[in-house]
């Protein structure tokens, strides 16, 4: 049992006694010729460049597969014999010096970013996310979104963009997987050492821990700093679990959405306002807020807070400053995936807060809600985020159109192909997922580019001249790779569930090194559809136990702890896997980490993917197989419809999208058993008469040379850069500079258009009489508008036109501005405009008016459109 006592901790003792438990660290003696492993294994750049690995490695083989690849633990823990040994052994040293020398030469040289927006390399930009993942001795993620935001850093690292993290540091991280006899999923909850983990606690000149207080409530809770290095980027993570704290404010860090309402939203004031805090307190202030989902969205209420304290701005004009310089990225293609929270929940957490502000609760409800004067619609932390950010964007080109579709009424009267939600498509951070052996083949044929601009399509096409044997036979050593790993996991599992040691020793047997292997690994949420293969069970058997072409499944995915439909899915499955005509052929891995995913990806042939569409936001597990010669076999979903070219895998259905569940599964069911019996087994089984599968391979080369360098992170990152964070960091400096003049101008000019808005109207609309025009006329459109007290060039009056399609709503729209050509009197104007006739086919228009000023984000920024 733990109390708080006078600045110390205080413990229960054995006899019952109290006793001050006074802690110190203890680090790792180094000799000196090795010292620089210890700044190695702080910084991250190790986990994706296998020769450091190699380095902690080779000191003690064993011991490094214990710790699993933790090198901060590999040195608390190895002998100082071992490390003596290493320190005396000249060929040891001359390797650990050409890798540190790398390290160095990682750091020192210029990169991508300064070359191309020299004029920005000084601006700092934050990444806020609920979750990274960057390593599994680093348990702080539960899947995709992790996965995504830990590759995001480690490219914004190569390319030298001047980008921090910000996150939480759990101390029991997400869980860990286990599955009972009937497949049902048990979680369970190790505690993690921080001081055993690549991280370190962020310190003050006195060299005590640098903590910082975050208003929950009534109360500051005190959270402290930890930082992990990768590469040149900084994660600053936040931990509650201190002596200071209650136990419920100890517990917000303790698990990675395991709570409910009122747990989830004491972590999201955390990482908003607690990580905007804890910026400050590095000395590292913010000009531009990325929000990688919408957890992190009061960051935005926070530098709001922030300039209205510091530089004497009210609510309006400090909203109008920071605004445009926040990013917020949307991964959920669903309403049931945002976050939400009731009034009651609101006001306990933050109404203190907020009244410090001079917002009321109200107010506040009302910038989070789609339609403010509802009182029963839950305040929504998506809403919030596009409203308080100048840059929004899904994740595919699918997940862009899916959002403006979901997210249209938070722009009321704008057209959803015009609603400012834009699209970056997701990427992988290459060298992370690609397998030793596969980068050593690339090194060879395509150079050390494939590492340093993995995104360059024309190196990328070198992949042809790589011979067919060599590419196969570094696969054939993946496959074999993974298969060894999971009869070993099995193993495991069936030890730890009391299995007699035959059916232990039978594992041996499960699964063909040579086989046809197919993976499908990922969260289990009942829309991914992991049970969709078992539709037809004995269809399947006859595919997996054709003697002399065998097909084989491995399975891994962890469902939310609070999800049972998910959990269910898992069940289904086990249920299949315990046949014994299955068993052979179809395992399923437990505890899905960072781990099982490397190997996976590196060693199958096949990657499988159905979720509903379109319910996959992007999707990368797929982008990982890819590099290292796999296929994808998926839905059209997310990402793939963007890669999928004919050549470079399959896609499971035609892009539709079907009213009938049950219909919908039944069709797209049918289409993987025929893909499978007519085309994928039978290709991969077509050898030539030296053993090869030509047809195959020139898959797999399409699949490397068309997916590998677009779905990359640099790509994306670039996009990022280019598109959203170079434009908001510009915005910040027009708007912030000279005391703030333009964003305090833009403010008031919104609130006297807001209220002289009622007046503005449409009053007449005339246009040639032709009914019927040939390609290349032009329609001339003149409109009468009143405009009262607003001025005309504080609008844009437009013509909207398009298609007119067989329900006869307007789609494929366009606007063309109308010129002011006469003013009338009482404010009343006529605008001229053409629309130009370039397809036949039935079209229609209509006039609109928007406000228009030079410092709006976007042309639906106030809200305010006026349809004629």
């Amino acid at each position: 049992m733990v109390f708080k006592g006078n600045g110390n901790i205080v413990v229960t003792a054995d006899n019952d006694q109290l006793m001050h438990l006074r802690t110190y660290t203890v680090i790792p003696s180094l000799p000196e010729p090795v010292n620089r492993l210890r700044e190695l294994a702080y910084n991250l750049w190790w986990s994706w460049n296998r020769d450091a690995q190699e380095l902690f490695r080779r000191l003690d083989p064993n011991l490094w597969d214990e710790v699993v690849g933790n090198p901060v633990q590999f040195l608390a823990h190895i002998s100082q014999k071992r490390l003596d040994q290493g320190a005396s052994d000249t060929a040891y040293l001359a390797e650990m010096n050409r890798v540190l020398d790398a390290f160095d030469a990682y750091h020192a040289r210029e990169a991508w970013f300064n070359r191309e927006h020299p004029d920005f390399k000084n601006k700092r930009l934050a990444y806020f996310s609920m979750e990274f993942g960057l390593h599994e001795s680093l348990p702080i993620y539960s899947g995709g979104l992790g996965i995504l935001a830990g590759d995001h850093l480690k490219s914004a690292s190569d390319l030298g963009i001047p980008l921090v993290g910000v996150g939480l540091l759990y101390r029991q991280g997400y869980f860990q997987q286990r599955l009972t006899t009937d497949g049902w999923q048990l979680e369970e909850y190790p505690s993690l050492d921080f001081f055993q983990i690549p991280a370190m606690q962020v310190k003050k000149e006195d060299g005590q821990p640098l903590h910082v207080r975050c208003p929950i409530g009534a109360r500051d809770v005190t959270a402290r700093i930890w930082k992990v290095q990768v590469g040149r980027v900084p994660l600053y993570l936040l931990d509650t679990d201190l002596a200071d704290n209650t136990q419920t404010d100890r517990e917000i860090t303790h698990r990675l959405y395991s709570g409910a309402s009122d747990m989830r939203i004491r972590q999201e004031i955390l990482l908003g306002i607690g990580g905007l805090r804890a910026l400050e307190a590095v000395g590292r202030p913010p000009d531009v807020c990325h929000m990688n989902e919408g957890h992190a969205a009061f960051l935005a209420i926070e530098r709001i807070r922030q300039c209205m304290e510091k530089d004497g701005l009210d609510f309006g004009e400090a909203r109008e400053a920071v605004a445009p310089s926040h990013v917020f990225t949307t991964h959920t293609p669903v309403p049931a995936g945002i976050d939400q929270f009731e009034q009651a929940l609101l006001q306990e957490n933050l109404g203190p807060y907020l009244d410090s502000m001079g917002l009321s609760l109200g107010e506040f409800s009302a910038i989070g809600k789609k339609n403010a004067a509802d009182p029963n619609e839950l305040f929504s932390m998506a809403v919030l985020a596009l409203r308080l950010a100048g840059f929004a964007n899904g994740v595919s080109a699918l997940h862009g159109h899916v959002s403006r579709e979901l997210w249209h009424t938070v722009w009321p009267g704008a057209p959803r192909d015009e609603v400012p939600i834009n699209s970056i498509t997701n990427g992988i951070h290459t060298h992370t997922w690609i397998s030793p052996e596969m980068s050593s083949l690339l090194d060879r044929y395509l150079g050390p580019g494939h590492v340093e601009t993995p995104e360059d399509q024309d190196l990328w096409r070198r992949v042809d001249e790589i011979p067919d044997l060599e590419l196969w036979r570094v696969h054939e050593r993946r496959r074999v790779g993974l298969v060894a790993f999971a009869r070993r996991r099995v193993k495991e599992q069936l030890r730890r569930r009391g299995a007699p040691p035959s059916e232990v020793k039978a594992a041996d047997e499960f699964l063909t090194p040579e086989a046809l292997t197919i993976g499908f690994a990922r969260r289990f949420a009942p829309y991914k559809r992991g049970a969709l293969i078992f539709r037809d069970s004995q269809r399947l058997l006859k595919i997996l136990s054709e003697q002399d072409r065998p097909v084989q499944f491995i399975f891994a995915g962890k469902a939310h702890p609070r999800d049972d439909n998910g959990k269910k899915v898992i069940q289904e499955i086990m249920s299949h896997l315990h046949k014994p005509e299955f068993r052979r052929r179809m395992v399923f891995i437990e505890n899905y980490d960072m781990t099982v995913a490397r190997i996976l990806v590196q060693g199958v042939d096949v990657w499988l993917n159905n979720p509903i569409k379109p319910r996959e936001a992007s999707g990368t597990s797929g982008m990982k197989v890819s590099p290292n010669g796999g296929i994808n076999f998926s839905i059209l979903d997310g990402w793939w419809p963007e890669a999928y070219d004919g050549e470079n895998g399959w896609a499971i259905d035609e892009g539709r999208i079907y009213d009938d569940p049950e219909y919908r599964d039944h069709l797209e069911g049918e289409a993987i058993y025929e893909l499978l019996e007519k085309e994928i087994v039978p290709l991969f089984y077509d050898r030539g008469a030296d053993g090869l599968p030509r047809e195959w391979i020139a898959r797999m080369k399409a699949s490397m040379r068309t997916v590998s360098p677009m779905f990359s992170t640099t790509r994306m990152l670039k996009e990022y850069a280019n598109m959203l964070y170079v434009p908001a960091a510009t915005r910040w400096q027009q708007l912030s500079k000279d005391g703030f003049t333009a964003a305090k101008s833009l403010s008031h000019w919104k609130r006297g258009l807001a209220h002289s808005w009622n007046n503005v109207r449409v009053e007449e609309v005339q246009a040639n009489d032709a009914i019927e025009l040939p390609v290349g006329a032009r329609v001339s459109v003149k409109a009468r508008v009143h405009l009262g007290e607003v001025k005309p060039e504080d609008v844009a009056v437009e013509l909207y036109h398009g298609r007119v399609d067989a329900y006869g709503r307007l789609v494929e729209g366009h606007h063309e501005m109308m010129k002011c050509d006469e003013h009338l009197e009482n404010g009343t104007y006529w605008f001229n405009g053409e629309i130009p006739c370039l397809r036949s086919g039935q079209h229609g228009y209509a006039v609109r008016v928007l406000p228009r000023h030079a410092d709006l984000t976007h042309r639906f920024d106030t809200g305010l459109i006026l349809w004629g």
